[in-house]
């Protein structure tokens, strides 16, 4: 069969409420995110990768008129200005290993408290786990509220599926998601690499998104396809 090139181009990921579909694996976090407060009027959400902690905190951000920031993009000069409206501050424990880092992002902890607005916090871990050097910035974010986002239920890795091809317009046939659901890693991450998977090979081998074709992405039987040997 006929290969055709294929692009490595990014998704297009929906990240409004409604595009977030709630199940028994996280319908606490979304309550803890539609809360109008939260204890000490911070909060950590933790959650393997793909698992919509940033889906999330993107809702909460433009429900409260809250900004975003990377922990590792965070600058000290910045901190002034972020502190003057809700913040959410993503992959904190990425920032573990430079302490620079651990103290500007304890001056925002502390000013955006202060000025009243309400602080959230990310990770993939329990705050207990993210072990960072500065003891005074690993006891606040431990003494913060923490809720979870669970590993997917049938109905939510269903529903991340459908999400993850949409994002990619694909229309995958009507029994590959069951099929997915049933035999795949039930991970997050495993989720998204499937569906890119997939992407790649029915754009190089023109062909329609099929249980035949996820039969052989799930079995590794793709090097050949893709790489044209």
């Amino acid at each position: 069969m006929a290969k055709q090139l294929s692009f490595d181009l990014p998704a297009m990921t929906a990240l409004g409420r409604g595009d977030f579909f709630v199940s028994p694996a996280n319908a606490l976090a979304v309550a803890m995110i539609s809360a109008n407060s939260w204890p000490g009027n911070k909060l950590v959400l933790s959650g393997p990768a793909g698992s919509g902690k940033t889906h999330l905190a993107h809702v909460w951000a433009a429900e409260t008129g809250g900004r975003i920031v990377q922990a590792a993009d965070l600058k000290h000069e910045d901190v002034p200005a972020l502190a003057q409206s809700p913040v959410a501050v993503e992959d904190i424990p990425m920032i573990a290993g430079d302490i620079d880092q651990q103290k500007t992002l304890f001056h925002l902890h502390n000013l955006v408290l202060a000025e009243g607005h309400a602080l959230l916090m990310t990770g993939r871990l329990a705050p207990k786990y993210w072990e960072l050097p500065l003891a005074d910035l690993q006891s606040r974010v431990e003494g913060a509220h923490h809720v979870a986002l669970d590993p997917p239920d049938d109905a939510l890795l269903c529903a991340v599926l459908a999400k993850l091809f949409v994002d990619r317009q694909l229309n995958p046939g009507p029994d590959v998601i069951a099929y997915l659901v049933k035999h795949m890693d039930r991970r997050f991450e495993t989720a998204a690499d499937v569906v890119a998977q997939l992407d790649q090979v029915a754009l190089a081998e023109k062909r329609e998104i099929t249980r035949t074709l996820a039969v052989r992405v799930l079995n590794n039987e793709i090097d050949t396809a893709v790489s044209g040997d």
